[in-house]
């Protein structure tokens, strides 16, 4: 057969370009080199749709020794009851949640978008708006941090089936134990997204959302540094107090309703390559070095978050807790997609983003958000990061002069020579 250079060379270029650039989107990190491997392997060729000991097609018997034991290696993490390894992403592990949990129509209450929510949490772009009748919290204005008080008084009111926490761009940890005070008062399950700082909560670095959610979901990348995918967990199973019924009339503990929303709910046979590679990246988790790079993670946020601050820029909530902040470049006035695309020339990666009441589009946005996971993942420090706000700001203050941007990104390629990536390749 025949090799595919024109595929292979521009999967050269992409390591090229990852290996050169600095990576500071907070939703992207960097994988070992055993998580990749794992991922490329015979595993993509079994279909296996239905769970370990209950496949549908026969010849499963590897298979599922590979996915019990991603399951066992992330209930480890967490120190839960039940987990479910096999959606594709977190949006299809969302999905399934709002498929086991909500029936069409009925009310939930997540962070609104614009105020550093995620899509599939009731945005009217996407399934979770379009198939239920979403409500929104937000963030205060003055503190950038998110009003518990309104989310109370909307919950209170309105009494939705469900309440989301959980952002996509929210710089703070979270109350889980507020939230669910409230969702008692109403009777309301609360689902947890903690796609982006999962990795930190793993070691205990932040919040423990499991005691007071139901119900918890996240991606596998991320801060947990695995293949891109989702997931979904439980720490104590309970029966079912809102009887809400599978799609023959039973009525399921909710961890059944999980199972049963994820296949066949929402998806077919699972990516047994890709839960292979979960299973490698939660072992990778579970060791004493993944505790130290959160710890890092954390530090750098903060060093760099000091470091934007001192060059006069505006952070939503004055800093950070986790591995992202959000800055508001109206004081410098540039627009997000205007630093993001100059950025990019000078292989500085992050994206445009809408910041709390933000008076632009989402396609031009004012704001920019910064993340920390990957550059961490390649050996920073807190010096380094300090270092890359210095060129940051060298560009966003030289934004219309090509000659400077062009010097930066020369000088970002030498500075990233002292992180080298996948070196085995």
């Amino acid at each position: 057969m025949q090799k595919d250079n024109l595929v292979f060379d521009l999967i050269q270029k992409e390591l090229e370009r990852q290996r050169n650039g600095i990576e500071l989107i907070a939703s992207e990190n960097f994988t070992s080199l055993q998580v990749m491997q794992a991922m490329g392997t015979v595993a993509t060729n079994k279909y296996a749709e239905g769970y370990p000991g209950k496949r549908y097609y026969g010849g499963c018997e590897i298979v599922d020794e590979i996915e019990t034991l991603a399951i066992e290696r992330l209930k480890k993490i967490f120190n839960a009851s039940w987990a479910n390894v096999q959606p594709h992403s977190g949006a299809q592990a969302n999905a399934a949640v709002f498929l086991a949990c909500v029936k069409p129509g009925e009310k939930i209450l997540g962070l609104d978008l614009s105020m550093g929510g995620h899509l599939t949490h009731g945005s009217p772009a996407n399934f979770s708006g379009k198939n239920h009748e979403a409500l929104f919290y937000g963030v205060k204005k003055d503190t950038g941090l998110v009003d518990y008080e309104q989310l109370e008084e909307i919950a209170l009111r309105e009494k939705p089936k469900m309440i989301i926490c959980g952002a996509s761009a929210y710089s703070r940890d979270w109350d889980y134990k507020r939230i669910r005070a409230v969702a008692d008062q109403i009777g309301a399950i609360v689902f947890a997204d903690i796609a982006h700082p999962a990795g930190l909560i793993a070691k205990g670095l932040l919040n423990d959302p499991f005691d007071h959610c139901h119900i918890v979901s996240s991606t596998t990348h991320k801060t947990l540094r695995g293949p891109r995918g989702g997931i979904i967990m439980v720490r104590h199973d309970f029966e079912n107090p809102w009887g809400i019924k599978d799609p023959k009339g039973n009525t399921r503990t909710i961890t059944q309703l999980l199972d049963l929303a994820v296949f066949p709910g929402t998806q077919g046979g699972p990516l047994e390559h890709v839960i292979a590679a979960k299973a490698v990246a939660f072992g990778e988790i579970l060791s004493d070095d993944f505790a130290v790079y959160g710890k890092q993670v954390i530090a750098n946020a903060q060093a760099m978050a000091k470091a934007f601050v001192s060059k006069g820029y505006n952070l939503i909530s004055d800093g950070t807790d986790n591995h992202l902040m959000l800055i508001d470049l109206r004081n410098k006035n540039i627009t997000g997609k205007k630093a993001q695309e100059t950025l990019d020339k000078a292989h500085i990666t992050l994206n445009k983003n809408a910041v709390p009441f933000d008076d632009k589009s989402p396609f031009v946005t004012s704001g920019i958000r910064v993340g920390v996971p990957a550059v961490t993942t390649r050996g920073m420090k807190e010096a380094d990061v300090t270092t890359v706000v210095e060129l940051i700001d060298r560009v966003l203050m030289n934004i219309d002069n090509e000659q400077e941007i062009a010097a930066v990104k020369n000088d970002v390629h030498t500075f990233m020579q002292k992180f080298p990536l996948y070196p085995e390749l």
